[in-house]
């Protein structure tokens, strides 16, 4: 039941999911639903632990940069297969087992890393903001890969960019579209940022 739940947020987007819609998918009747789920609230909490399994967990066995790294990159392919979570994956309150599990291993990467309990904290709200963010925006974005972006770029955006009144959009997006630019590479690039400057503040209070 909660399998078919994602597959139809995946492809339908979680607003349209209802008990009635499921149970159609299902072929059962709606009220048969609820011998499994008491509520959709219920529901909801067990898809997004699903998700929450999908993640790649930081492992102890490099050092907490890498691990977080690992861990963001994983993030955001998750969000990008199921775009429908990336608002609900803080707003649970029953979180279920691996929810609590990401949420522990992360913690614990950041704790062994030397951040205090409240730089901890801090780091990881700030990761968390900084992943589902980029996820919110990647996925409204007009094009899904590199070719696409070049197409886009030079086919759609250019023609508005006359270069005597855009100069500087007009070089960016020119240059961008003959590098094959990688959307990708702007998650990278700020993941970097933010973990180098977490660094200093290891070990402090």
């Amino acid at each position: 039941m909660v399998v078919e739940a994602i597959r139809l947020a995946d492809s339908e987007g979680v607003d349209g999911l209802t008990m009635r819609r499921l149970a159609g998918a299902l072929d059962a009747g709606a009220m048969s639903l609820y011998h499994y789920v008491g509520s959709k609230d219920d529901l909801l909490d067990a898809m997004i632990d699903v998700v929450f399994d999908e993640i790649e967990l930081p492992t102890a066995e490099t050092d907490w940069q890498s691990a977080m790294r690992g861990r963001a990159a994983s993030a955001r392919k998750v969000l990008a297969r199921h775009p429908w979570a990336i608002t609900l994956m803080e707003s649970r309150t029953s979180p279920g087992p691996a929810n609590l599990r990401h949420h522990e291993a992360v913690t614990a990467c950041l704790r062994r890393a030397g951040f205090s309990v409240l730089m901890a904290t801090h780091a990881n709200w700030l990761l968390d903001s900084y992943v589902y963010g980029f996820a919110l925006q990647e996925s409204s974005l007009p094009f899904d890969t590199v070719d696409e972006f070049a197409h886009m770029a030079e086919d759609v955006y250019l023609p508005q960019l006359p270069p005597d009144e855009f100069p500087y959009l007009n070089e960016s997006a020119a240059a961008l579209a003959a590098a094959g630019f990688d959307p990708v590479e702007h998650f990278i690039f700020g993941l970097d940022l933010v973990l180098a400057a977490l660094e200093p503040l290891r070990d402090s209070a």
